[in-house]
């Protein structure tokens, strides 16, 4: 049954060569470098559970986000600078919001 389970994650990760698997606690071991856990942030307002470490760049990939070049990003109501989109780490109960500025206004 652990070997089956064990089989089962590796398919849905699509990753191989599993070191250690966890499933009451959502860790796992990757080839004994990286280990990937769980994480719930929530996204414009709604709850998510996404694989941790995850950075904001793979988040908009993730979500699909239209228009990513045009997107701003606050996490924890704080602004996040395009440049720093791949190496800003997500953690476990980040909240993250994108938003699109639009220009316009009314001519009186």
């Amino acid at each position: 049954m652990y070997n089956d389970t064990k089989k089962g994650l590796l398919r849905a990760l699509n990753i191989r060569n599993f070191a250690n698997v966890k499933t009451d606690t959502h860790q796992y071991s990757v080839n004994k470098k990286r280990t990937i856990k769980m994480a719930q942030i929530t996204v414009n307002g709604e709850k998510q559970e996404v694989n941790a470490p995850i950075s904001i760049a793979e988040l908009i990939k993730l979500n699909k986000v239209a228009q990513p070049e045009m997107v701003s990003v606050q996490v924890n109501e704080e602004f996040v600078d395009h440049a720093d989109f791949d190496s800003t780490q997500l953690n476990d109960g980040d909240s993250i919001d994108f938003l699109y500025f639009m220009g316009g206004g009314a001519y009186v």
